[in-house]
């Protein structure tokens, strides 16, 4: 059974938004994603500045059963990236919803958050 915190807004292709009432968000890829993918062995993420569209591609995830890409839940300006990933990608299979998130974003169009899936709903869709 994947851990799915009922505080965190969910995407259908298994990233999670943890927004602030400060008009940012910060993103990572769900327990189920990781537990999924297998042992993490690199994370590409973009650079401080990116600009991305919900629903645009922003990095890749590698492992040692596949590849595959990562994509924006929300769109937004990259305030920062998680830069311990570089030396530890395996920090997302061990802590998905903490230590491990992949970006910081300063929100662009916070409505969107409303499409995404709440705990239950997502705890539904990986079911």
């Amino acid at each position: 059974m994947s851990n799915v915190p009922a505080d965190l807004r969910y995407a259908k292709s298994h990233e999670w938004v943890k927004l602030a009432d400060d008009g940012t968000a910060t993103v990572g890829i769900t327990d189920y994603a990781q537990n999924s993918l297998g042992d993490i062995t690199f994370v590409q993420l973009p650079k401080v500045g990116a600009v991305l569209a919900a629903g645009s591609p922003f990095g890749v995830v590698e492992s040692v059963k596949a590849a595959s890409d990562l994509y924006a839940p929300v769109s937004g300006t990259v305030i920062e990236v998680n830069a311990a990933l570089d030396a530890a990608p395996e920090t997302v299979n061990q802590d998905s919803y903490g230590a491990g998130w992949m970006l910081k974003l300063r929100l662009t169009q916070p409505a969107e958050a409303a499409a995404l899936h709440d705990a239950a709903a997502y705890a539904g869709l990986i079911a």
